[in-house]
């Protein structure tokens, strides 16, 4: 790896501590409103009734840091992933119920074990899922420790959820790519990460509204639903897991 890529690597993992309060080394963690309502909640007080965002620090005069919004802090170059460090930066998610239905599509499992959409999503508990891919290096190692956060904080009441990681670059993301990665978080045996073919994992990003066009566009999102349930809470922005943990909670009745 060059020791341009070793620095850009470095800036992420240190602005995404930062932001998120979530401690990377060489990329591993360290440690019913009716459908259709949503509701702001900021990541530093959980208010469910105003939202309370939190702007960047201004470090440079306004025009200035609008024209170098879409440029790489190192090398200068057009930056890919200028919106997700943009979204780095915000502590408040927005919370949302939607009735979903998802195709019974194909889908594999990190043991290259072929199965279907309907059987990953209703396996009689609750259900987790985020959406991501391995060679991001920006919101998706967050929303990956997060998760392993949230594992960590469910404790032995984790055996009680399904959690779900999609990969949304399959043709990249084999079932061994996935399995590495899965260990670099500790995934424990109720966390399944899936991939399938480009079809079907566009198929499912739609039934889910979180398809944007390519993986660079992807947004940090996390749905959740009860058991044998259609109707999925929805997360958009990089919710703490102590946050996704008090929504679980709240889900199913705890």
């Amino acid at each position: 790896m060059s020791l341009r890529s070793n620095a850009r690597l470095g800036l992420v993992y240190k602005t995404a501590s930062r932001v998120r309060g979530v401690t990377f080394a060489l990329g591993l963690v360290g440690t019913a409103l009716a459908p259709g309502c949503s509701e702001q909640v900021s990541g530093d007080t959980m208010n469910h009734n105003h939202a309370v965002e939190h702007p960047a620090e201004q470090t440079q005069p306004a025009a200035e840091q609008t024209a170098n919004d879409g440029l790489d802090s190192i090398s200068g170059e057009a930056d890919p992933h200028a919106h997700h460090r943009r979204m780095m930066e915000s502590s408040s998610y927005s919370r949302s119920v939607h009735d979903y239905q998802l195709p019974d599509v194909e889908v594999v499992t990190m043991a290259g074990e072929k199965t279907r959409l309907l059987d990953e999503v209703n396996p009689g508990k609750p259900v987790m899922v985020n959406f991501v891919f391995t060679t991001c290096t920006t919101i998706c190692p967050i929303m990956i420790a997060t998760f392993a956060q949230v594992q960590s904080e469910l404790g032995d009441d984790s055996d009680a959820v399904r959690m779900i990681s999609f990969s949304i670059d399959p043709e990249y993301d084999t079932p061994e790519r996935l399995r590495e990665y899965a260990g670099r978080f500790n995934a424990g045996p109720q966390w399944q990460f899936l991939t399938g073919s480009l079809e079907n994992s566009v198929a499912i990003q739609k039934a889910l509204d979180v398809y944007r066009g390519n993986k660079m566009n992807h947004e940090p999102t996390y749905l959740m639903k009860a058991a044998d349930s259609d109707t999925w809470v929805r997360i958009d922005g990089l919710a703490k897991a102590a946050e996704i943990v008090a929504e679980y909670h709240r889900l199913v009745g705890q």
